[in-house]
């Protein structure tokens, strides 16, 4: 089956560009939006809309296929790749893939997800939304022409056995952190809430006593609200490097202050994503495996997660092998070509570190969907609800997606 014509629709992304560094400086909202002048590379606003393209391959039967290039809320920081603005980058695809995609064979995925992913113009490999977003076509395009699920594809050419289980869902709250949580009780999330404390001040405190609060806060309501006694959901919290802020990149009293919190967490397993940002790779493993050793030394059952400057599959392989954290965030938009996840999945799992399928707020619904596939194949120990910050949305998305294509693999199966 081949490619006959390639189309690259600029759109909304659905959420928003946030320029993290102007943020944690203390940039102040008013409403919903930042005030202040933004600092990173690219950014006009400290907030602006999210924007992504559309790639849409027509197949020789009719038969369209989709993929969406976005970008991670905060495009620019912790060595990702720059702000991606759809309509800046529509004509550059029209002009230069174009040619490449149309009369191209699609059946086989692997060959046509590495060569975009490789592949460079005017010297420069491809922004990581673009290859994210064309591979995602690609791999829909695959499916289509065997008439097969997308997860049965990634299943097929890796070679996996399948697992026709639901991965567990992660909810992500935003600055929401209340409501939100509610509503991820209600509908038995497996991990929440994801917090968003990104500020000194107004989140984690100056002693680190806001979150602290917030933690009892999230066990509380955890029992008042459970809908079946057996229903402990993990607690995961996504700090922003702000507990190194607060603890002048101290090592030994961010893992002392990490380790404290394991009193408000309760029953409930705890998760702490980024407690540091060193600034650089290397820097970052150092100073995880700082904490993370020391808390080993206080018999801590917290856990740490990587995030910044853990972006690409080189990345997750190096972080991995310096056993520098209990989990890594593989967030997806940032490895560019989707055979990325599987393989960062994969390696986590043989290596025995837990894997967080991620991505960002800031993906489509398109992109969700496609990683549902790619994690009902590699089994992640759990997968970001996604796209939004509403987490409903995400909910519908992601959940339904998993649930109906585990119905077609079960009865495949059968």
């Amino acid at each position: 089956m081949k490619i006959v014509q390639a189309h690259f629709v600029p759109g909304y992304s659905s959420f928003y560009f946030d320029d993290q560094q102007a943020i944690k400086k203390g940039a102040g909202q008013d409403g919903f939006v930042y005030v202040g002048q933004a600092v990173t590379a690219g950014f006009r606003d400290i907030r602006q809309a999210g924007e992504c393209v559309s790639v849409l391959l027509v197949l020789e039967n009719g038969a369209v296929a989709v993929g969406d290039c976005a970008a991670v809320q905060y495009s620019g920081a912790g060595g990702r790749d720059p702000l991606f603005l759809g309509a800046n980058f529509a004509p550059f695809l029209d002009r230069h893939l174009g040619p490449l995609l149309e009369g191209r064979e699609v059946d086989a995925f692997l060959v046509n997800a590495r060569y975009f992913d490789t592949l460079e113009i005017e010297g420069r490999r491809l922004h990581t939304a673009i290859r994210y977003g064309l591979t995602q076509a690609l791999l829909d395009a695959a499916a289509l022409a065997r008439n097969v699920t997308k997860a049965e594809v990634i299943l097929d050419e890796y070679g996996l056995p399948l697992v026709a289980e639901p991965v567990p869902l992660f909810g992500q709250s935003g600055d929401d952190r209340y409501a939100a949580v509610d509503k991820m009780l209600l509908k038995g999330v497996d991990a929440l809430p994801h917090g968003l404390i990104n500020n000194v001040p107004d989140k984690l405190g100056h002693k680190g006593e806001k979150l602290e609060e917030y933690i009892r806060w999230l066990v509380a309501r955890v029992e008042k609200l459970r809908t079946r006694p057996d229903y402990k959901p993990s607690l995961h919290i996504d700090v922003y490097g702000t507990i190194g802020l607060i603890f002048d990149q101290d090592a030994a009293r961010v893992a002392d202050y990490v380790a404290g919190l394991e009193k408000a967490a309760g029953p409930l397993d705890l998760y702490i994503e980024g407690p540091v940002d060193a600034g650089g790779k290397e820097a970052q493993i150092e100073e995880l495996d700082k904490i993370t050793r020391r808390l080993v030394q206080l018999g801590s059952p917290v856990k740490l997660v990587a995030d910044e400057w853990c972006n690409t599959y080189e990345d997750i392989v190096d972080f991995t092998d310096a056993r520098c954290c209990h989990m890594v965030q593989i967030k997806t938009p940032d490895l560019g070509g989707i055979h990325n996840v599987v393989e960062s999945v994969l390696y986590c799992n043989r290596q025995g570190m837990e894997a967080y399928q991620g991505g960002t707020c800031n993906e489509t619904d398109v992109s969700a969907r496609a990683c549902v596939h790619l994690a009902l194949a590699a089994r992640p120990m759990r997968m970001l609800v996604k796209p939004g910050m509403g987490f409903d949305e995400g909910m519908n998305i992601v959940y339904n997606e998993m649930h109906r294509t585990l119905a077609l693999l079960k009865a495949r199966r059968a």
